[in-house]
């Protein structure tokens, strides 16, 4: 290339790196989203066995919900009452959240489920 260069600029630049975070894989707390959940999961299958609302349907109108957001949190009604204990102490898995719960079934059977939880650890 013949002639003068192009003039250049120079812009400063620094690259940050984050510092990672590592799981705190001993942690245990409550999980208000869960909680709040499986409360509602209770409340609603009371609802039904009552009477006061006569299929899911109905109920996810009531509540503004599409109808398969409520089958999906009614799954949480039919956990062992040892493991709602577990996260109403605040001692669940760490990966036990509700987003694992709504992406995986558990079985009904009381036992199978704490097979199932017991593999988190």
């Amino acid at each position: 290339m013949n002639g003068p260069c192009p003039a250049q600029s120079f812009v400063p630049f620094q690259l940050r790196r984050s510092k990672g975070r590592l799981v705190d894989t001993e942690r245990t707390g409550h999980e208000p989203v869960l909680l709040e959940a499986i409360g509602r999961a209770l409340h609603w299958q009371a609802l039904l066995e009552a009477g006061a609302v006569a299929s899911h349907r109905e109920l996810a109108h009531k509540e503004g919900l599409h109808w398969s957001t409520v089958n999906k949190l009614l799954t949480l009604a039919l956990l062992s009452p040892d493991l709602i204990e577990q996260c109403l102490a605040g001692r669940q898995p760490r990966t036990l959240t509700l987003r694992w719960l709504q992406r995986h079934r558990l079985p009904n059977d009381w036992p199978a489920q704490r097979e199932v939880i017991d593999r988190f650890e």
